[in-house]
């Protein structure tokens, strides 16, 4: 298996969450963009998956701002799953 592989994958196992809504907006979005995520979108996506699960969805469905501009790309890719 190869790095990235090995990389996405564990992404994929925290995309696994609490609430059936973010299970369903993130596995969406690794399906749409897993083979193309540089490594900076992938340390912001990964960063995103740090936050509680409450918070995280709040920013996915706008109901919270980031000031974090690494976060704004993903975040914009999270709302159109």
């Amino acid at each position: 298996m190869r790095p990235e592989d090995a990389a996405l994958n564990g992404l994929r196992w925290r995309c696994r969450r609490g609430m059936l809504e973010l299970d369903v907006v993130l596995a969406q979005f690794l399906a749409r963009h897993d083979g193309a995520l540089t490594l900076a979108e992938r340390e912001a996506f990964s960063a995103l998956l740090e936050l509680p699960d409450p918070v995280l969805w709040d920013l996915i469905i706008g109901k919270a701002q980031s000031d974090n501009t690494r976060l704004a790309r993903i975040l914009e890719w999270l709302r159109a799953a």
